[in-house]
């Protein structure tokens, strides 16, 4: 069973969060809804089950929050932040980032206890 891969962008209001959607769109990931929160983010996480977040902005403690919990959970951000596999040096950077972190493997498990797929492939 193929299942696309899930982005979450993280932005810090909603025209950021806009533009940061517009330029990670491509055909081979789906986006999952967004947040320009914390607290959504984490939410969104739990509930969507990214494979990728992309975080831009001031989200520090989320990405550290993010990394603990779902360590195979890939995450770009816009600045050098701990626990981030690759920093965007601007938008333009994100589908390029986001196709060079690879596809994760591994079984497809669902339910309230899954975990974000482990592994890549080629």
């Amino acid at each position: 069973m193929c299942r696309a891969v899930k982005v979450l962008c993280v932005a810090t209001d909603d025209e950021a969060l806009q533009a940061l959607r517009r330029v990670t769109t491509a055909a081979e990931w789906e986006l999952t809804p967004s947040a320009t929160n914390e607290i959504d983010a984490l939410g969104l996480i739990d509930s969507e089950r990214p494979h990728t977040m992309v975080a831009f902005g001031g989200f520090e403690r989320l990405v550290s929050l993010a990394r603990d919990r779902f360590p195979t959970l890939r995450i770009v951000t816009d600045r050098d932040t701990p626990g981030a596999d690759a920093v965007a040096a601007s938008r333009d950077d994100v589908r390029e980032l986001l196709r060079s972190l690879g596809r994760p493997g591994g079984p497809i498990v669902d339910g309230p206890r899954a975990q974000p797929p482990q592994g890549s492939q080629p």
